[in-house]
């Protein structure tokens, strides 16, 4: 490391008030001088400092897909994380993590799952499979106020605050299994609506486990300001995935297994499945009238079982639809067929003469481009041309809508433009801005089941293989192969003008709100106390302040068998610079982010003297930075 000094002045000089500012600062306060501590920027003559000390790197004939150290991504992408329960946060077109965020799952760096507040919200359960990922919109576009995601695993749905990149609600959906394909409305933060895919006894109590007729599956209504559910719909078939038009005034759900079977064999033997279309005007009006029913403990249940109705129309398909996804422009639908060769394109304008009854639910349908085997999911590039995922194939196919329309009405012309080899067996696809008003074609991504030959074998288990394709050349060209832990189901590419996050909580939302409580109760200033308050012969809560390098309180006294409740608040006011609070040998940690508050609480049973400490790195003392817990 050189410690010349910069033959030209830095371009972006360190922010006294950032991290990295802070840490320099105090490095050279401390002795020694900042490159002895390793914490300075690294210029010289031959390597000109940015921003950090680390130049962007020119390349001559550099991919589009480059993003040079110092420079930023275009876009955020937002993938779910299968079995993981996570949603994780890439840097577009770079295809950087940046984040993981925590939802369904215990997070040991974190603490998610073992903290109090997360502890509340996942009710006991520390597993989930998140599957879709979606943002919130406002006018046909991305707001940048939330994410939701689902949890197939246990009927769940997810909203993460991007203010905070964290989870602050998550809804319990009543009479589902199975929850699959989710979606926001359009036109404002208004309704998110859920699928459950698996059919089942409705209520599930016992009396109908053995008879397959009377199984049903659930469209369900969850409010996205509030997070409760607000009604559901029973339906016949198996729902897959889920859509939302732009004006709010329809959502879609695929069905496959029209048959109602319950084995392979059984929920395969028709050759035709449907699109379903639920009517939201005519949904809410009977809710708001009473016309519903109950079903186990949910109250607004409306019967949408049997044949079309004012409620729910189906449109047939060819059989086992899986992927619906909206035009940009909001005239289509389309609809991938998973075990047909086609992609079924449904004109939504047609859909109230549907639901008049003045034309049969096919007639909506304006064109069956052939376009490979296995199609699963769209994406569009805002252009007119549509970009579907080819399972059994191994492509994704370009083809283009007016072409579509134009062959299913008889003319000699080819839709399909161009196929790209992915590797292998690609699922879930998305552009950047697909899914909103601005689609914008500059990135596809193809996230693909199998990785085989891509990488260095790791044993039985290997990665997934999440591929990146420039859609701005002349041809499609995958641009980077890059390793994705199983299992990321879907994604969105967002923006990065879209998204607006805090760098130092603004201690804001239920959250707060309890902490707040529980300092009134207590007669404490969160950002001041530090004191040990006995609640009860068995009940401690502890109050402590945290600031690097070192922590309001570094003694503290409790007895063998109390269950303490450990309250941090970081008063530091520095961006990037978290601590935590680990008690060793109690399983307790967890993540006080900068101006935020965090609290766990655990059961100490044996007296003796127990070192607490800060886990996260914040400062060049940052080792020195704990304190003892004596158990009497």
């Amino acid at each position: 490391m050189s410690s010349k000094t910069p033959s030209r002045p830095i371009p972006n000089p360190v922010d006294p008030d950032s991290r990295r500012g802070f840490l320099t600062a105090t490095a050279a306060l401390l002795g020694g001088g900042a490159v002895a501590w390793g914490l300075t920027s690294c210029g010289s003559e031959d390597s000109p400092s940015g921003a950090g000390g680390v130049a962007p790197v020119a390349h001559a004939e550099k991919s589009k897909a480059h993003v040079a150290p110092g420079e930023h991504d275009d876009y955020y992408g937002f993938w779910s994380g299968g079995q993981s329960g996570e949603i994780r946060v890439l840097g577009i077109p770079s295809m950087r993590e940046l984040k993981r965020i925590p939802v369904f799952n215990f997070d040991a760096a974190t603490g998610w799952g073992a903290d109090d507040w997360s502890k509340a919200l996942l009710k006991g359960r520390i597993s989930g499979d998140t599957h879709h990922v979606h943002l919130s919109y406002t006018d046909g576009t991305y707001d940048g106020r939330y994410v939701y995601v689902n949890d197939k695993a246990s009927a769940r749905l997810a909203r993460v605050d991007l203010k905070q990149f964290e989870v602050d609600a998550i809804a319990d959906i009543p009479n589902s299994q199975g929850t699959h394909g989710i979606f926001p409305q359009r036109h404002k933060t208004g309704l998110v609506l859920c699928n459950s895919e698996f059919r089942s006894p409705q209520p599930n109590d016992g009396r109908d486990m053995d008879d397959p007729t009377k199984y049903a599956a659930m469209h369900t209504a969850i409010d996205g300001e509030t997070m409760q559910a607000v009604w559901q719909v029973m339906v016949n078939g198996n729902m897959d995935l889920c859509a939302t038009d732009y004006e709010g005034k329809y959502s879609f759900a695929t069905c496959y297994n029209s048959e109602g079977g319950v084995t392979l064999e059984q929920m395969m033997g028709a050759d035709q499945d449907w699109l379903y279309v639920f009517n939201l005007a005519n949904i809410q009006a009977a809710v708001d009238a009473g016309k519903t029913i109950t079903v186990g403990d949910f109250d607004k249940v409306i019967d949408g079982r049997g044949g079309d109705n004012e409620f729910v129309q189906r449109i047939p398909v060819p059989k086992s639809p899986h992927g619906v996804n909206i035009t940009p422009d909001g005239k289509y639908a389309v609809v991938s067929g998973k075990l047909s060769p086609t992609c079924s394109v449904v004109d939504i304008s047609k859909i109230d003469a549907v639901f008049a009854g003045s034309i049969k639910p096919r007639d909506a349908v304006v064109a069956e481009p052939e376009v490979g085997l296995g199609p699963l999911h769209t994406a569009f590039d805002g252009k007119g041309n549509a970009y579907t995922s080819i399972f059994i194939d191994s492509v994704m196919t370009k083809w283009n809508i007016d072409l579509a329309i134009k062959q299913f009405n008889g003319e000699a012309v080819e839709p399909v433009l161009e196929k790209v080899d992915v590797h292998y067996q690609v699922g879930h696809t998305n552009a950047s801005m697909s899914e909103t008003k601005e689609a914008d074609g500059k990135w596809l991504v193809a996230l693909c089941k199998f990785s085989k030959d891509r990488f260095l074998p790791t044993g039985p288990l290997r990665s997934e293989n999440d591929q990146l394709i420039d859609m701005t050349s002349e041809k499609l060209e995958v641009v980077h192969d890059g390793t994705a832990y199983p299992e990321p189901h879907d994604a969105v590419i967002v923006a990065k003008d879209k998204i607006h996050p805090e760098k130092i909580a603004t201690r804001t939302g239920s959250r707060y709100e309890m902490y707040e409580k529980w300092a009134a109760e207590d007669g404490v200033d969160l950002k001041t106390a530090n004191e040990v308050i006995r609640k009860g012969p068995k009940s401690v809560r502890v109050y402590m302040t945290s600031q690097a390098p070192s922590y309001g309180m570094t003694e503290m006294r409790v007895k063998a068998g109390d269950t303490v409740t450990f309250v941090c608040t970081n008063i530091d006011n520095v961006e990037d610079l978290s601590h935590g609070f680990c008690l060793i040998g109690h399983d307790c940690n967890m993540v006080v982010n900068t101006n935020g508050t965090n609290s766990i609480t655990v059961k100490i049973p044996n007296k003796g003297m127990y070192w607490f400490y800060c886990p996260w790195f914040c400062h060049a003392l940052h080792l020195e930075m704990r304190g003892r817990l004596f158990v009497e």
